[in-house]
């Protein structure tokens, strides 16, 4: 990891920027790939199915007899931990489940807010090395809690057409019961557009590699929501002098093991520290079974000096990370100081592994700097908000001058007149 001490607040900006790929010709190849799917249905989905996952036959989707019996295969020390997972994050969620009651803003006039399920939405759970079976737990359990009517998976084959059993064990725990052996590109241009086996969906959840992501952002423009933008994995750490420099190597590595692309920074007031973490991590790293892509996040990642904590908050905040973990002596103090970033993780032993599987807050975080703007996945993802409001005639009469003159002041004398109208309308009879 570079190490660099006391920067200027002018160099900020460019320490705290994320690696960066040229996706010009990246995004004509996923347009190109989405549009041959929203034309060709399912025939473009196994044509690319066969050419980038090596897996070809003529279904797409897996059988619910599969579905039930992925179970067998799946150890009983997993599915106890899986147990514990799905209480806790069923737990945590439910209790975002707060009812608006009806306001009367002015006498006559009542209005009240009705969340309403989206009524399809499509999980992208991810296959490849690292399949990402907490996934189907941090989306899947939000979504049945809000009661979508619909709710569809799609995850990378191997290339003997498998899907791994546990996230088939997962789908089946929560009565996911269609799941796609689809990934990439193609996954989500088919759960956007829609294809002759596998239904278009509302809305799209779930992290990707960078064809993913571009892929969700596309499709954003015109045909799904998507949960947010997204892009590799991030953690920034900050610590002072009592840290301890084996769980925050720990906690680096963890992130930086997610791919090449990911970032970890470590954010200090406490030079022993850097010396400390830095051997740390080069112990650590050379027993990792995944040393190889944690090595080449570790080549796009810091370590920072700063002068206090003060400095340190402010430098935080302006970088808005994926994940933050605060394992100070203070932290407490510290977290009042958070404005962005997506989950934060408080003092030694609260690595953010465990938010990742089983404490209970979601793991789809915003990325990138998005942090200013986004919440992670929440209840409210998985909702519409529709507002109601019901006026009397007094109620009118009491608004109606203020809606008529603002109205007015718009150029719109219609909106006005739908006021007027009803206030010099006779009784009836």
């Amino acid at each position: 990891m570079n190490i660099i001490r006391h920067p200027g607040r002018d160099q900020w900006p460019g320490l705290l920027q994320r690696p960066k790929l040229d996706q010009t010709a990246l995004e004509r190849q996923v347009k190109s790939m989405i549009d041959k799917v929203a034309t060709g249905g399912d025939a473009a989905v196994l044509e690319f199915t066969r050419k980038y996952d090596g897996f070809d036959v003529d279904s797409l989707d897996i059988s619910q007899e599969v579905i039930r019996k992925a179970g067998a295969s799946v150890g009983e020390a997993l599915k106890r931990a899986i147990d514990v997972a799905h209480r806790n994050i069923f737990a945590f969620h439910e209790t975002q489940l707060v009812q608006s009651g009806t306001i009367e803003t002015t006498s006559g006039v009542r209005c009240w807010q009705k969340p309403v399920p989206i009524g399809k939405v499509g999980l992208y759970i991810p296959g490849g090395s690292a399949p990402l079976l907490s996934t189907v737990l941090m989306l899947g359990i939000p979504a049945r809690i809000a009661g979508c009517r619909e709710v569809i998976l799609c995850t990378p084959p191997g290339k003997d057409g498998s899907v791994n059993p546990s996230i088939l064990y997962i789908a089946d725990l929560l009565g996911i019961s269609r799941v796609f052996r689809v990934g990439g590109v193609q996954a989500i241009a088919a759960m956007a557009h829609g294809t002759e086996t596998i239904p278009a969906v509302n809305k799209i959840f779930g992290p990707g590699n960078q064809y993913v992501t571009i892929a969700k952002q596309i499709v954003s423009r015109d045909r799904v929501a998507i949960d947010m933008p997204a892009g590799p994995s991030e953690l920034a750490v900050v610590a002072d002098a009592t840290s301890n420099p084996a769980f925050i190597a720990s906690d680096l590595l963890s992130q930086a093991e997610h791919g090449p692309d990911s970032q970890v920074l470590l954010i200090t007031d406490s030079e022993r520290m850097l010396d400390r973490v830095h051997t740390e991590l080069q112990e650590q790293l050379s027993g990792l079974p995944r040393k190889d892509i944690a090595s080449g996040a570790l080549l796009n990642s810091k370590m920072i000096l700063l002068r206090n904590q003060d400095e340190i908050m402010d430098m935080i905040n302006q970088y808005a990370p994926e994940h933050l973990i605060i394992a100070t002596g203070n932290y407490s103090e510290l977290s009042g100081m958070v404005e962005n970033a997506g989950s934060v993780f408080l003092g030694g032993y609260t690595p953010e592994s465990a938010g990742d599987y089983a404490s209970g807050t979601n793991h789809t975080l915003p990325t990138n700097g998005w942090a200013h703007a986004y919440s992670g996945i929440n209840m409210d993802s998985f909702y519409k908000k529709i507002t109601f409001q019901e006026i009397s005639k007094e109620g009118l009469s009491n608004i109606g001058d203020t809606i008529m003159t603002l109205a007015e002041a718009e150029q719109l004398h219609a909106h006005s007149r739908a006021v007027s109208v009803r206030l010099n309308a006779k009784e009836d009879g």
